[in-house]
Order: C-alpha cells, then structure tokens, then sequence
C-alpha cells in the first residue's frame, strides 16, 4: 500500500457523470431577440480554425485588423480602440471603471435597466450618482441634461444611447463616434456584426485618454485600458506586453464579421437594417400592433420594442415562437417586465424573410395566448 500511487491512497473516484458523456445535438434557431443575433456561415467556419498562441504574430496581425475594423464601425480615428475579453456588461464596466474615481460625480441618464445597471457599476467604484431620468420609450429633455450639467459638474456623463430597452447597434443604426464627440463608446459583438459574444469593442478618444492617464487609482487591474492599449499595440510601442490570454476562435470570429462589415459598407447596412426595420413596422400594424416608441425620430432600426396587448401573456406567446418556428422573441427587461416584447433583426437576421417568418411567429403566438386565457 506504502507504494500505491497517491491518488490509489485517496477516496475512490466516482463514476464520470452521465450527462457530460453524453453527445452534443443544437437545434437550429433564428435569434431575434435583443442579442445574441445569428453568426454568418463565414463566421461560424472562422471559429473552427487551428487555436494559436496569444502572441503569436498572426493573431497579433488579426488584432491589428481589428483595431483598423472597429475605427470604421465607431467612425472614429481614436488610437485606443480595441476589444476587451468580456460580454457587453464588461464594455460597461471598462469604460466607468476608467473613467471615474472615488468620490467622482457620475451623471447617469436613466430610462430603463442599463442606466440601472451602470448605476450599480459607478457605485462599486464609489462615485457620486445623480440621475437625469425619463419614462421609458420618450426622449430626455435636453434643456433638462444641460442644466444637470450646470448644476452637478460631473466627472461621467452615462447616456449610452438610450430611450427603451435598446440601444445603438455597432454597424445597424448610423453612429459618429468623432463627428458626435463621444469620448468612450462600448458596443456587443454578438448583435449587428454578428461575432459571437465575449469579445466586446470598446473606444476611447482624445479627452478620455489623458482622464485614464490621469488616474490616481486603479481598482481592476483587468480593466486597465492602458495596458490593454500596450498589449494591442494602440500606442505604438515597439513590443506588445502581455495583459491575458485572448481567446483566439473569437478574434478570428471578431475579425470575420468585420470584414464582413467593411465588404457590404456602413452606408448599405445601414439602409438594410432601417428597410428591414420599416417592413416589420408594417407589419406590426397589419397585426394590430404597436411600437413601444410612437415616435419615429426615436425608434431604432435593430431591436424594436412591442407593447403587450391587454390580457397577453408574454411567456405564452414567446414560448409558442420558439416550440413551434424555432424564433426567438424576447421580453422586457426591469421596468419594461410585462409591458414589451422586443425583436431584434440584426446582421445576417436583417432581411425580408426573417421578418416574414417572425410575423408569422407573433400572429400565431398571440392567438395562441389568447386561446391559453380562455
């Protein structure tokens, strides 16, 4: 026994679990939810390629492709632009992080669960919070913003975009990060570009860049965009300096869908995506529907926001789109529970027969849930 291996001399292993030998079988669905959207083939057939080194000099060139890649998608000229190893949330959480210190003033332009949620981020930094709030679906008073502006002096300003439960798509709705001076931007690689999620591109202009090399503290070492900024080369340094192990099946599929960008142009995805848009509005109201966003000026061409008709139950109906057609549709979120539905027609999603199918989805859902009420 004295000479048994010490994993013999151990409690017996148990048996490996059934469900992890099981074999892997996905159904086929349509994402138009709020994100994830559909991957292109071209991107699916990206991520099965050969895993290389974080270092090693082709995917040091794909991420300079990328950097070049998501400058148009931002329309900017901003040397720190690159992609964090993180979902959306982390895009957030980079850009406050960053830019706040404790004891900092964080205006927080709040409609709905984002404004919520970066006001929970700035608070875990220790930021002073004030809010400039608006009811769902209606714009903010800009009277309102500049005097909160006058009064609270904020370090942060929060807007992301934001009137519902939806914001700006990187690459779906029109967005002029240099010419709108917005000095940190975040958007999901998951939706209009069609990238799976985890590989967030996040930008920081001029202004925000001397703000971080400002800093006195520095709470999240992950964070940290200037040594991000080191290990993408943004600076132009002659080395790269190791920050975290990327992963490479996501640069090659950020990089993909960018490419994919850049061939069909701003300009052509755009009109696609507000065509897209303007087709499933009407729609909505051959099916006696409704935008949660009346006003047209404010409605986005990717993810569109439904009011629930009276007495419909929404898991009913979001159930029956996905059982039955394999569709996606998506409810609200915090203040919107119970009151929306939102489609999201994005990427590869944005076209004529997507949208097809997905009213066809809604009809036969509604119906559904009214049949389940009696």
């Amino acid at each position: 026994m004295e000479d048994s291996p010490t994993w013999r001399r151990c409690a017996v292993c148990p048996e490996p679990p059934g469900e992890i030998l099981r074999p892997v079988s996905l159904p086929v669905k349509t994402l138009t939810g709020p994100g994830p959207s559909n991957c292109s083939d071209r991107v699916l057939r990206s991520l099965g390629q050969q895993v290389l080194g974080h270092l090693h000099p082709e995917i040091c060139q794909l991420m300079d492709d990328i950097k070049a890649g998501l400058r148009y998608a931002f329309q900017t000229r901003n040397r720190l632009t690159l992609a964090l190893s993180t979902s959306g949330h982390g895009g957030m959480e980079a850009c406050l992080d960053n830019l706040l210190e404790p004891g900092e003033t964080a205006l927080i332009a709040k409609c709905g669960i984002w404004g919520e949620r970066a006001a929970d981020m700035a608070d875990r930094i220790g930021a002073n919070i004030k809010f400039l709030e608006t009811a769902c679906g209606v714009p903010f008073d800009l009277v309102a913003l500049d005097e909160a502006l006058e009064k609270h002096r904020p370090a942060v300003v929060y807007g992301a975009l934001l009137i519902v439960d939806a914001v700006v798509s990187l690459g779906g709705d029109p967005f002029f990060m240099d010419a709108w001076q917005v000095d940190a931007a975040y958007a999901g690689s998951q939706k209009v570009l069609g990238a799976p999620a985890g590989i967030t591109p996040v930008s920081f202009g001029p202004r925000a860049e001397r703000k971080i090399s400002r800093r006195t503290t520095r709470p999240a070492y992950y964070w940290d965009v200037r040594i991000l900024g080191d290990y993408w080369n943004c600076f132009g340094a002659s080395r790269r300096v190791y920050h975290h192990t990327i992963s490479a099946t996501l640069v090659y599929g950020l990089r993909t869908a960018l490419m994919q960008l850049a061939e069909e142009g701003l300009p052509a995805s755009w009109a696609r995506h507000a065509a897209t848009a303007a087709r499933f509005r009407e729609g909505l109201r051959d099916l006696g529907l409704q935008c949660y966003v009346e006003d047209p000026r404010y409605q986005l061409s990717t993810v569109i926001p439904i009011k629930l008709p009276p007495g419909i139950d929404s898991d009913i109906l979001i159930a029956r789109a996905m059982e039955k057609y394999k569709i996606e549709i998506s409810r609200g979120l915090g203040p919107t529970v119970g009151k929306i539905l939102r489609v999201g027609l994005m990427g590869v999603n944005a076209q004529t027969s997507t949208v097809d199918r997905v009213l066809s989805a809604l009809q036969d859902g509604l119906q559904h849930a009214l049949k389940a009420k009696v």
